[in-house]
Protein backbone atom coordinates (compact mmCIF):
# COMPACT_ATOMS: atom_id res chain seq x y z
CA UNK A 1 0.00 0.00 0.00
CA UNK A 2 1.27 3.54 -0.67
CA UNK A 3 0.05 5.87 1.66
CA UNK A 4 1.14 10.14 1.96
CA UNK A 5 3.47 12.56 -0.43
CA UNK A 6 5.77 11.07 -2.63
CA UNK A 7 8.88 11.97 -1.79
CA UNK A 8 11.08 10.39 -4.02
CA UNK A 9 10.88 13.46 -6.11
CA UNK A 10 11.97 15.67 -3.56
CA UNK A 11 14.85 13.34 -2.53
CA UNK A 12 15.90 12.84 -5.90
CA UNK A 13 15.94 16.77 -6.64
CA UNK A 14 17.74 17.37 -3.43
CA UNK A 15 20.19 14.72 -3.62
CA UNK A 16 21.88 15.59 -6.73
CA UNK A 17 25.17 17.30 -6.11
CA UNK A 18 25.08 20.60 -7.66
CA UNK A 19 21.40 21.13 -6.43
CA UNK A 20 22.63 20.29 -2.90
CA UNK A 21 24.96 23.14 -2.94
CA UNK A 22 22.77 25.26 -4.09
CA UNK A 23 20.03 24.45 -1.42
CA UNK A 24 23.02 25.00 1.16
CA UNK A 25 24.40 28.08 -0.11
CA UNK A 26 20.68 29.65 0.34
CA UNK A 27 20.60 27.91 3.70
CA UNK A 28 22.22 31.53 4.37
CA UNK A 29 18.28 32.88 3.75
CA UNK A 30 19.75 35.34 1.18
CA UNK A 31 18.80 36.00 -2.29
CA UNK A 32 21.49 34.80 -4.68
CA UNK A 33 21.46 35.37 -8.63
CA UNK A 34 21.92 32.17 -10.92
CA UNK A 35 25.41 33.27 -11.47
CA UNK A 36 26.41 33.44 -7.95
CA UNK A 37 24.69 30.31 -7.38
CA UNK A 38 26.42 28.66 -10.84
CA UNK A 39 29.65 29.80 -8.96
CA UNK A 40 28.93 28.02 -5.63
CA UNK A 41 28.40 24.71 -7.06
CA UNK A 42 31.03 25.10 -10.13
CA UNK A 43 29.07 24.38 -12.73
CA UNK A 44 27.75 27.14 -15.85
CA UNK A 45 25.43 29.16 -15.52
CA UNK A 46 23.29 28.03 -17.40
CA UNK A 47 23.50 24.08 -16.06
CA UNK A 48 22.64 25.99 -12.83
CA UNK A 49 19.54 27.80 -14.75
CA UNK A 50 18.77 24.37 -15.39
CA UNK A 51 18.82 23.13 -11.58
CA UNK A 52 16.55 26.21 -10.55
CA UNK A 53 14.23 25.71 -13.01
CA UNK A 54 13.93 22.00 -11.39
CA UNK A 55 13.62 23.61 -7.47
CA UNK A 56 11.44 25.97 -8.60
CA UNK A 57 9.12 23.63 -9.99
CA UNK A 58 9.09 21.54 -6.68
CA UNK A 59 8.75 24.80 -4.84
CA UNK A 60 11.98 24.53 -2.74
CA UNK A 61 12.93 27.65 -4.14
CA UNK A 62 11.27 31.14 -4.81
CA UNK A 63 12.40 33.67 -6.88
CA UNK A 64 12.03 37.75 -7.60
CA UNK A 65 12.86 39.63 -10.05
CA UNK A 66 14.79 42.69 -9.73
CA UNK A 67 15.10 45.14 -13.50
CA UNK A 68 16.79 42.57 -15.63
CA UNK A 69 18.19 40.21 -12.44
CA UNK A 70 16.20 37.31 -10.86
CA UNK A 71 17.33 36.57 -7.07
CA UNK A 72 16.31 32.95 -5.63
CA UNK A 73 16.09 31.96 -1.97
CA UNK A 74 14.82 28.93 -0.57
CA UNK A 75 10.97 28.53 -0.38
CA UNK A 76 10.28 28.96 3.39
CA UNK A 77 11.62 27.47 6.76
CA UNK A 78 10.32 24.15 5.96
CA UNK A 79 12.74 23.78 3.27
CA UNK A 80 15.43 25.24 5.73
CA UNK A 81 14.37 22.75 8.12
CA UNK A 82 14.23 19.63 6.27
CA UNK A 83 18.15 20.57 4.44
CA UNK A 84 18.93 20.97 8.62
CA UNK A 85 17.75 17.84 9.61
CA UNK A 86 19.64 16.14 6.22
CA UNK A 87 23.09 18.06 7.62
CA UNK A 88 22.07 16.49 10.83
CA UNK A 89 21.30 13.11 9.51
CA UNK A 90 25.36 13.19 6.98
CA UNK A 91 27.48 14.47 10.04
CA UNK A 92 26.00 11.85 12.59
CA UNK A 93 26.38 9.21 9.77
CA UNK A 94 30.16 10.30 8.99
CA UNK A 95 29.05 11.58 5.16
CA UNK A 96 31.29 14.74 5.43
CA UNK A 97 33.32 16.35 3.11
CA UNK A 98 36.46 14.79 2.33
CA UNK A 99 38.21 18.21 2.43
CA UNK A 100 36.56 20.43 5.03
CA UNK A 101 36.07 24.15 4.31
CA UNK A 102 38.15 26.69 6.39
CA UNK A 103 34.99 27.85 7.73
CA UNK A 104 33.93 24.98 9.38
CA UNK A 105 34.85 25.43 12.73
CA UNK A 106 33.13 28.72 12.48
CA UNK A 107 30.29 27.33 11.53
CA UNK A 108 29.69 24.97 14.14
CA UNK A 109 30.39 27.86 16.85
CA UNK A 110 27.85 30.31 15.36
CA UNK A 111 26.02 30.64 11.93
CA UNK A 112 22.83 31.02 10.25
CA UNK A 113 20.40 28.77 9.53
CA UNK A 114 17.92 30.01 7.70
CA UNK A 115 17.27 33.28 9.72
CA UNK A 116 17.95 32.29 13.10
CA UNK A 117 21.23 31.20 15.37
CA UNK A 118 22.76 27.56 15.41
CA UNK A 119 25.71 26.43 16.27
CA UNK A 120 27.74 25.97 19.59
CA UNK A 121 26.50 29.24 20.75
CA UNK A 122 22.98 29.05 19.74
CA UNK A 123 22.21 25.88 21.54
CA UNK A 124 23.72 27.39 24.30
CA UNK A 125 21.25 29.72 24.49
CA UNK A 126 18.17 27.41 24.06
CA UNK A 127 19.18 25.23 26.52
CA UNK A 128 19.76 28.23 29.12
CA UNK A 129 16.26 29.64 28.28
CA UNK A 130 15.69 25.52 29.17
CA UNK A 131 16.98 25.70 32.34
CA UNK A 132 15.89 28.77 33.62
CA UNK A 133 12.17 28.30 32.43
CA UNK A 134 12.05 30.38 29.89
CA UNK A 135 11.07 28.23 27.33
CA UNK A 136 8.65 25.32 27.63
CA UNK A 137 9.46 21.82 25.38
CA UNK A 138 7.43 18.70 25.42
CA UNK A 139 6.18 16.86 22.40
CA UNK A 140 8.68 17.87 20.10
CA UNK A 141 7.97 21.52 20.38
CA UNK A 142 8.69 24.35 22.35
CA UNK A 143 6.97 27.19 23.91
CA UNK A 144 7.72 30.58 26.03
CA UNK A 145 6.66 30.63 29.20
CA UNK A 146 4.87 33.73 31.11
CA UNK A 147 8.56 34.38 32.44
CA UNK A 148 10.09 33.84 28.49
CA UNK A 149 7.70 36.57 27.82
CA UNK A 150 9.23 39.01 30.11
CA UNK A 151 11.80 37.77 29.50
CA UNK A 152 11.90 38.45 25.68
CA UNK A 153 10.01 41.51 26.20
CA UNK A 154 12.78 43.25 28.72
CA UNK A 155 15.23 42.47 25.40
CA UNK A 156 13.49 43.84 22.89
CA UNK A 157 11.10 41.29 21.38
CA UNK A 158 6.86 41.37 21.67
CA UNK A 159 6.41 37.21 21.66
CA UNK A 160 2.56 38.25 21.13
CA UNK A 161 2.93 40.40 17.70
CA UNK A 162 4.80 37.09 16.69
CA UNK A 163 2.47 34.66 17.83
CA UNK A 164 -0.28 36.48 15.81
CA UNK A 165 1.63 35.64 12.52
CA UNK A 166 1.32 33.40 10.03
CA UNK A 167 4.80 31.52 10.98
CA UNK A 168 5.22 28.92 14.11
CA UNK A 169 6.61 31.58 16.80
CA UNK A 170 8.90 29.13 18.58
CA UNK A 171 9.86 26.26 17.10
CA UNK A 172 12.99 23.80 18.59
CA UNK A 173 16.22 22.74 15.49
CA UNK A 174 18.03 20.04 16.01
CA UNK A 175 21.73 21.60 15.38
CA UNK A 176 23.54 19.17 12.85
CA UNK A 177 27.30 20.38 14.98
CA UNK A 178 25.93 20.02 18.17
CA UNK A 179 22.89 17.50 17.70
CA UNK A 180 20.90 19.40 20.26
CA UNK A 181 18.46 21.58 19.73
CA UNK A 182 19.00 25.76 18.97
CA UNK A 183 15.48 28.28 18.83
CA UNK A 184 13.97 28.59 15.26
CA UNK A 185 10.63 30.16 14.40
CA UNK A 186 9.46 33.36 14.12
CA UNK A 187 11.07 33.97 17.62
CA UNK A 188 14.47 32.37 16.83
CA UNK A 189 14.29 35.43 13.81
CA UNK A 190 13.87 37.88 16.03
CA UNK A 191 16.30 36.87 18.27
CA UNK A 192 19.04 36.75 15.62
CA UNK A 193 17.74 40.29 14.21
CA UNK A 194 18.32 41.66 17.65
CA UNK A 195 21.79 40.40 18.22
CA UNK A 196 22.80 42.31 14.93
CA UNK A 197 20.82 45.36 15.85
CA UNK A 198 22.28 45.70 18.94
CA UNK A 199 26.05 45.14 17.42
CA UNK A 200 27.12 41.78 19.25
CA UNK A 201 27.65 40.09 15.94
CA UNK A 202 27.20 40.37 12.46
CA UNK A 203 27.32 37.97 9.37
CA UNK A 204 30.51 37.11 7.74
CA UNK A 205 30.84 38.41 4.39
CA UNK A 206 29.67 35.73 1.53
CA UNK A 207 28.94 32.81 4.91
CA UNK A 208 26.82 31.87 6.65
CA UNK A 209 29.27 32.61 9.94
CA UNK A 210 28.00 34.89 12.66
CA UNK A 211 30.97 36.71 14.22
CA UNK A 212 30.54 37.84 17.38
CA UNK A 213 32.66 41.02 18.73
CA UNK A 214 34.71 39.80 22.16
CA UNK A 215 32.16 42.41 23.90
CA UNK A 216 28.84 41.35 22.20
CA UNK A 217 29.56 37.84 23.16
CA UNK A 218 30.27 38.93 26.21
CA UNK A 219 27.00 40.43 26.39
CA UNK A 220 25.33 37.33 24.82
CA UNK A 221 26.19 34.99 26.93
CA UNK A 222 25.57 37.42 30.77
CA UNK A 223 22.32 37.55 28.58
CA UNK A 224 21.36 33.58 28.58
CA UNK A 225 23.07 33.35 32.20
CA UNK A 226 26.75 31.71 30.86
CA UNK A 227 28.98 32.61 32.97
CA UNK A 228 31.54 30.15 30.76
CA UNK A 229 32.59 30.88 27.14
CA UNK A 230 31.34 27.97 25.09
CA UNK A 231 34.30 26.28 23.55
CA UNK A 232 35.40 26.91 19.76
Amino acid sequence: MRDGPNIARIAALIGEPARAEVLTALMADRALTATELAAVAGVTKQTASAHLAKLLDAGLVAVESQGRHRYFRLAGPDVAQLLESLMGVAFRTGAVRLRSSPREPALRRARVCYDHLAGALGVAAFDAMVRQGLLRTGDGGAAPTEAGQAWFAAFGIDVAALASGRRACCRPCLDWGERRHHLAGALGAAFLQRIFALGWAARAPDSRVVVFTPRGEQAFLALIGSREAVAA
